[in-house]
């Protein structure tokens, strides 16, 4: 079952929430917004529906399922077994209800959605399941490439409007700052609404056109390829100028005189080097433009850019300040080329001793070249998204929210999105990243408020539950999902990286 089926789950709504009003319109209580529905109408996220006067859920909640031996198919589930299925296939050693299709809490006093009771290896445990509302939220994107997006600081823009901007550099990557509650809610109403909008499609996994104030356009979606300036990246560098140096000067050995390798940040120079110094490489006396920071290894060879290394670079032999005739020697052999090996110019120096002349390149030195790029990992989009989860959605899961956040610090509750892990960080609150890659197709969803609606889940074993001060009056065991559903419910197969959440921390 996908998205807007004609059949869907009816919500359980107090009196005052989901009231139906006159003409049939039915209050939506989902998130802030509380939109009123005509009948046979749609909420302004398109996740709430009026059903013949009733509050509906569009989206089915998702299960995921794993297979305990190789080949075992999916359960299949209501539609397909018959109106006697008793739900027993769902065994929590390969069932896990995730937080997509699941509903939110607002207002958050009311307990989740789905409180799911379950025996796992002898230990009874219990998930609390929830769709929350992150106003506070952002995604921290990495782009593998060498190439110039924009200066640090720099506006990202789309549809000509602020949602984020550009932050350090870091090895071999880009890194990209998207939402956050002020671009959400500090600016125009248009601003908070399209980096809503980027947001969602970030984790969704689509693609979106990014272009950044004094730098480029990159078209940007998780686990592809990034596109800058139209021109797709295909290589993350292998490292450094410095570094490359350092892990191909033995194989240069005998084959060169100096090799430059050109980068937008460290840019080496072989017989400076100490590589070139322990293999006794005499000096070849040519200067690299730039500041030299230690022997070998020089920085600001020339701007940033989207040429060579990183560089504004299109003429290689452009970055030589000078050659000392009295240390260079006729016939000199000089390579210049990058840390990805997809730019390279062979040299040799003229009887002059001043001018560097442009020759085949040797076969034994192109090898070493194809080295480089066979070093170099594919470039990718990476997407984390990151939101404060330590606000009022604790209520759905306890009476006393300080006691979850405690217990999740503790590692006694584990935290998941759609079943996938998420990185805690330190310090005070809820504070959760998670690889969008990790969770099932279009896990997120959005509230004209407007904030994204991401799917949380809390496992935990029951003792702690209860010590937690916890809703355990509205578990249900994980067989009765189903009924809950009135048999709905989209079955997805477990992304076999992920662990298993009602496993001890550490194993599968």
């Amino acid at each position: 079952m996908t998205g807007h089926d004609s059949r869907r789950r009816r919500t359980d709504r107090t009196e005052k929430f989901g009231a139906r009003e006159e003409s049939g319109i039915v209050r939506c209580d989902a998130c802030p917004i509380l939109c009123r529905i005509k009948p046979g109408k749609l909420g302004a996220c398109d996740r709430y529906a009026n059903e013949n006067g009733v509050l509906v859920r569009t989206d089915p909640l998702v299960l995921t399922q794993r297979a305990l031996d190789a080949g075992a198919p999916m359960v299949p589930f209501a539609g397909e077994t018959g109106d006697d299925w008793d739900g027993r296939a769902l065994a929590s050693d390969r069932t896990f209800i995730t937080g997509i299709g699941s509903g939110t809490t607002y207002p958050d006093y009311k307990p989740a959605p789905f409180i799911v009771a379950a025996e796992y290896e002898g230990v009874d445990t219990v998930t609390v399941v929830s769709e929350g509302i992150f106003s506070y939220c952002g995604v921290k994107v990495k782009i593998d490439t060498d190439r110039y997006l924009g200066p640090e600081c720099a506006t990202i823009r789309v549809q000509g409007e602020p949602v984020g901007h550009v932050t350090t550099a870091e090895y071999g990557s880009q890194m990209l700052a998207i939402g956050g509650v002020n671009q959400l809610t500090g600016g125009t109403r248009k601003a908070g609404r399209v980096t809503c909008e980027t947001l969602l499609a970030l984790c969704n996994r689509e693609a979106v056109e990014l272009a950044i104030d004094d730098g480029s356009t990159v078209v940007t979606q998780a686990g592809r390829a990034p596109v800058v300036n139209g021109v797709e990246e295909q290589r993350m560098r292998a490292g450094c100028g410095s570094a490359t140096v350092g892990m191909f000067a033995q194989q240069w050995h005998g084959h060169v005189d100096e090799v430059i390798v050109v980068d937008d940040h460290i840019t080496g120079v072989l017989t400076e080097h100490q590589a070139g110094v322990c293999l006794d490489m005499p000096r070849a006396g040519i200067r690299v433009r730039g500041r030299k920071s230690t022997p070998g290894r020089y920085f600001q060879v020339a701007n940033p850019g989207t040429g060579w290394g990183g560089t504004d670079i299109t003429e290689p032999l452009t970055m030589i300040r000078s050659i000392d005739p009295e240390v260079a020697w006729p016939g000199m052999r000089v390579l210049l080329t990058t840390t990805t090996g997809e730019d390279s110019l062979w040299c040799i120096l003229d009887e002059d001793r001043r001018t560097l002349l442009p020759a085949p390149i040797p076969e034994p030195v192109q090898a070493v070249v194809e080295r480089i790029g066979e070093n170099c990992e594919p470039s990718l989009c990476s997407v984390l998204f990151m939101a404060g989860a330590g606000g009022s959605l604790r209520a759905g899961v306890t009476e006393n929210p300080i006691l979850l956040t405690d217990s999740i610090k503790s590692a006694a509750t584990r935290v998941t999105m759609g079943g996938a892990p998420v990185y805690i960080w330190p310090g005070g609150g809820i504070t959760i990243l998670v690889d969008v890659t990790r969770l099932p197709a279009n896990a997120f969803g959005y509230v004209p408020t407007p904030a994204i609606v991401a799917p949380i889940e809390f496992t935990v074993p029951v003792a702690d539950y209860e010590a937690l001060g916890g809703h355990l009056g509205h578990a249900i065991a994980l067989s009765e999902v189903l009924v809950e559903t009135g048999g709905e419910a989209d079955v997805r197969g477990w992304h076999a990286e992920n662990p298993w959440p009602w496993k001890p921390v550490g194993q599968r």
